[in-house]
């Protein structure tokens, strides 16, 4: 059975996501839709493409992924459906495929070129999004559906952290931020345990972050591992650094936001 997965921001209160699923099911009765989730921030595509990177993987080769974020059709963003790594994304190419295949180079890209059958132009998720990943899932190519382009809009990607050295200290340094806070008042971080131990080797360090310059020299392998109410530091399991707090709200201790800098300094 063809699997499409939904990612956007409409949220849960009004019919759009009810609308969305109709239009996949008036097409293929025989479907299986998957709610990835509808509470991404408004036109939020760092947030989008977080989601998406850290649980496409865990579908069948195959899936198809809409990416209904941002997504009403310009000038500047056109349609697209990729085929990367097994799967299928749709969207429109207003960066968010820069973010989600910064390490990974896609097999293929096509620009649309559906019309929509709507008198309106502001709910392409469901006019133009579901029927190019109704095509698909009946086993129709992408060069049915649009023109083969060479690349998608590039942006800077936040989701990268950096690394220098500090000559005067001796330090060496990952300059990274925030990304993504869940429902339980974690803070996510754009910093891999990879590079975490590939800068570390064996040293010391601390960790820099928040309202207060809060500091963390300690890692955690489990939350239980820390005090009731104190602040830890996690790799979850997504293998990215995370500030958080047993039986806590992270974010509400540490007044930490997204886009907040963390930084962690290795002794020399």
């Amino acid at each position: 059975m063809p699997i499409i997965t939904l990612t956007t921001d409409l949220g849960l209160k009004d019919h759009y996501v009810a609308s969305v699923k109709g239009a996949i099911l008036s097409q293929i009765s025989d479907i299986s839709i998957v709610d990835i989730t509808h509470n991404i921030e408004a036109f939020n595509i760092s947030q989008t493409a977080y989601v998406i990177r850290n649980c496409y993987k865990n579908f069948p080769k195959g899936s198809i992924h809409i990416l209904g974020v941002d997504a009403e059709l310009s000038i500047d963003n056109s349609h697209l459906a990729v085929f990367s790594d097994g799967h299928y994304f749709i969207g429109a190419d207003n960066g968010i495929f820069s973010l989600l295949f910064d390490e990974l180079k896609p097999e293929k890209i096509v620009e649309l070129n559906i019309s929509q059958n709507s008198d309106s132009l502001t709910f392409p998720i469901k006019d133009v999004f579901v029927i190019a990943a109704c095509h698909i899932a009946r086993g129709g190519t992408l060069e049915i559906i649009g023109k083969e382009v060479p690349a998608f809009k590039e942006i800077k990607s936040e989701l990268k952290p950096v690394t220098e050295h500090d000559t005067e200290s001796g330090k060496d340094i990952i300059k990274g931020a925030v990304v993504y806070i869940d429902s339980y008042g974690n803070a996510t971080t754009n910093i891999s345990k990879h590079l975490f131990e590939q800068v570390r080797k064996d040293r010391e360090f601390v960790i820099l972050f928040g309202r207060e310059n809060e500091r963390i020299s300690k890692l955690r392998e489990k939350y239980k591992d820390a005090h009731k109410g104190e602040k830890l530091a996690i790799f979850s399991v997504n293998g990215m650094l995370e500030i958080a707090q047993n039986k806590g709200r992270a974010t509400d201790l540490l007044g930490l936001k997204i886009h907040d800098y963390v930084r962690i300094e290795f002794k020399g």
